[in-house]
């Protein structure tokens, strides 16, 4: 082990201070390490200030903690520790100890904008998309628009299937919620439910009303009524960068959407259905804003499609001003952005309060995981099919990403195995072996898990229209119970544990095969091994010497850290393995 900090409750006294206020934060120096001093360094009005750090402790372990105190001037304020050891001087940032200088855009950050709602840090989220879901009996009978196309429930959805509807509404989603429960979620985000021309609904025609094929809005009144009954939340899906052409806004607010100079309109990706809005107009923002407060009685929140271009064009940049807007309009819902690539430079910015963390999970751990042979060649929009990475690779994308955005950031986004828009995570990886894997490695690194509906139960797809996919409650028989059932454990893991939901973390170092790494609070201390495929025993050295680990999750034996600091742990693979830590 090496000196850690990380932003997590174990190494910060106010995660989430107010300016003016002095937070202590600590360094934790393993116990065969020796520290002659440590400095902070934090930027006061853009000024590096260094202050001496104090020895506060030494903990049973004989870890010695390090305390230093930090005045919070600005509303972001980053730092970073200086420490010389026996081995040099070496700077502590997000990315890591190193020798060498690096770049302030890895510094820690403590945040005073306002926190995420406080329920959200232990969320379990579960995404629908409402015309696949399930269908209610009053949906049988709904007549179509002209540019639907009508399927039975038991048609395979194939490639280029946007505009065929299965029939799947809100009040079918409503008597379905037994199942979400029964797994262990308890917050449903749900895609646009807006009127549009299509079974996604992502070119909406109105932001007045719920779409009548859904059930209209006294269907959502009802779910969203059921839900909180139940003591769950759910949120909504609200695209501010576009709309369909047929709202209305396209022909009689002109001003609302960007026109080119030589006559037609922007769109989003050359899509001309889908013209892009024009966030210089105050009327606009005031819409939104509207939109947004008429649906705050009955939503916890929002995910907003397209957040990384919503206000962007050209010379145009409004993103931080809009994100900070609807944050405002809604002050106690959460607030959500999808960005497919690096989200860092417009998180902690007083708007959105994470991000949908493709890059920064779901990209590692679909090159760590991925099955040999794939039947697609698209890796989350980037040509060419998915690499194949080892451990070190994967943990070193997951530090790059996390170094550069404060870690209630990082925490509050949600980490994602696969969504609508994406393969099922079963095809990525091609068994139900290494989906445990990935699906433990979802439910125990810092952020908030979601579940697209359907992983649960082993569905496949190998594009974002083979794997919407119709719920199969007529065919339980296909349903993968082992995979069902491993989800729902994870999750009562994850709820019993809140080392794993809120805890710090700390990377052991594993092979190229495994990953291994403690997730650790004041009360309790977790260790994580996750391993892609059989390979040799694993002897590790980075463990607290003289330490009993009793098994969580797995079934695997106990383990026992040696006094010189060593560990045994046999080479079975695929495997997901928990221990907590009894000295």
């Amino acid at each position: 082990m090496i000196p850690h900090h990380d932003g997590s409750e174990l190494y910060v006294t106010n995660p989430a201070p107010a300016l003016g206020e002095t937070v202590s934060v600590f360094v934790r120096v393993p116990a065969g390490i020796r520290a002659s001093r440590i400095h902070l360094r934090w930027l006061s009005d853009g000024e590096p200030v260094f202050t001496s750090a104090v020895v506060d402790r030494t903990d049973k372990r004989g870890d010695v903690w390090w305390r230093a105190e930090m005045p919070v001037r600005n509303p972001v304020t980053p730092y970073r520790f200086l420490i010389r050891t026996s081995q040099g001087v070496r700077w502590l940032t997000g990315l890591g100890l190193t020798h060498y200088d690096v770049p302030d855009n890895t510094d820690f950050r403590l945040v005073t904008h306002p926190a995420p709602p406080a329920w959200a840090r232990d969320a379990v989220i579960y995404q629908i998309f409402p015309d696949r879901f399930a269908r209610s009996d009053a949906a049988i009978d709904r007549e179509l628009p002209d540019w639907a196309t009508p399927a039975s429930w038991e048609t395979p959805a194939l490639r280029g299937s946007t505009q065929v509807v299965y029939g799947g509404d809100l009040d079918g989603i409503r008597k379905r919620l037994d199942h979400v429960e029964a797994l262990g979620a308890d917050t449903l985000y749900l895609t646009p439910f807006f009127p549009a021309r299509s079974a996604h609904r992502y070119d909406a025609s109105s932001f007045d009303r719920v779409d009548p094929l859904l059930g209209g809005d006294a269907a959502l009144t009802r779910l969203t009524q059921t839900v909180h009954e139940r003591r769950m939340r759910i949120l909504g899906d609200l695209t501010t960068n576009h709309t369909g052409i047929a709202h209305p806004w396209f022909t009689e607010r002109p001003d609302f959407y960007y026109q080119k100079p030589g006559g037609g309109y922007e769109s989003w990706l050359g899509h001309g259905s889908l013209p892009k809005l024009n966030w210089g107009s105050a009327e606009l923002r005031r819409r939104f804003v509207e939109i947004i407060q008429r649906f705050s009685a009955e939503l916890d929140g929002w995910r907003i499609d397209v957040a990384n271009m919503t206000g962007r064009r050209g010379a145009d940049d409004w993103t931080y001003e809009v994100a900070r807007l609807l944050r405002e309009a809604d002050p106690g819902g959460l607030l959500l952005a999808e960005h497919a690539h690096d989200a860092t430079g417009d998180l902690d910015r007083n708007g959105w309060h994470g991000t949908m963390n493709y890059s920064g999970f779901t990209r590692p751990v679909w090159g760590w995981l991925r099955a040999e042979e794939l039947p697609f060649d698209d890796f989350l929009g980037v040509p060419g099919e998915v690499p194949v990475r080892d451990a070190a690779a994967t943990t070193a994308t997951m530090m790059a990403f996390q170094a550069q955005m404060s870690w209630r950031s990082w925490s509050s986004s949600w980490s994602i195995l696969g969504s609508h828009d994406t393969a099922r995570i079963r095809t990525v990886v091609g068994s139900a072996e290494r989906q445990e894997v990935a699906a433990g490695l979802l439910l125990t690194l810092p952020g908030t898990p979601m579940i697209f509906a359907g992983d649960e139960i082993g569905l496949t797809g190998d594009n974002n229209d083979t794997a919407r996919q119709p719920m199969p409650w007529d065919r339980p028989e296909s349903w993968d119970r082992a995979t069902f059932d491993r989800y729902r454990q994870l999750i009562k893991l994850r709820r019993a544990h809140p080392a794993l939901s809120r805890g710090g973390l700390r990377w052991v170092a594993g092979d190229a095969d495994t990953l291994l790494f403690l997730r650790e609070s004041a009360d309790e201390t977790v260790l994580v091994l996750a391993r892609r495929r059989d390979s040799e025993p694993l002897r590790i050295t980075d463990l607290p010497a003289g330490t009993r680990w009793e098994n969580l999750y797995g079934g695997a034996k106990p383990l026992y850290t040696e006094p010189d600091g060593s560990t045994t742990i046999d080479g079975y693979g695929p495997a997901f393995q928990v221990w907590a830590a009894h000295n």
